[in-house]
């Protein structure tokens, strides 16, 4: 049971206890934006606490919206070189080639 906003930030999870405390529910729910960013908290965890406690205002149960966070990609750069079983080759302009055509 969620009985202190302390509780609420360990249910939701992310380790948010850590980075937010706040004694009184009225102190909590007046928290917007600014107000966890000037506390030190970064920018997907205050979009996540606030995304958090607007779903448990409106009545929803912590272990329907609470999750853990998206992982890294695997794949970086411009994306992979062969798609679908074919190499992906960009389309060069001919009149922008470097190599002189013979005239």
């Amino acid at each position: 049971s969620i009985r202190t906003p302390d509780d609420f930030l360990k249910a939701i999870g992310r380790s948010c206890n850590t980075k937010l405390s706040i004694e009184s529910w009225d102190e909590f729910w007046r928290q917007d934006g600014a107000q966890l960013k000037s506390a030190g908290v970064g920018v997907s965890d205050r979009r996540y606490i606030l995304s958090c406690m607007e779903k448990y205002r409106s009545g929803f149960a912590i272990d329907d919206f609470a999750h853990e966070p998206r992982p890294k990609k695997t794949v970086r750069g411009w994306g992979p070189s062969v798609q679908n079983g074919k190499r992906i080759r960009s389309r060069r302009d001919p009149k922008k080639s470097k190599r002189k055509t013979p005239n």
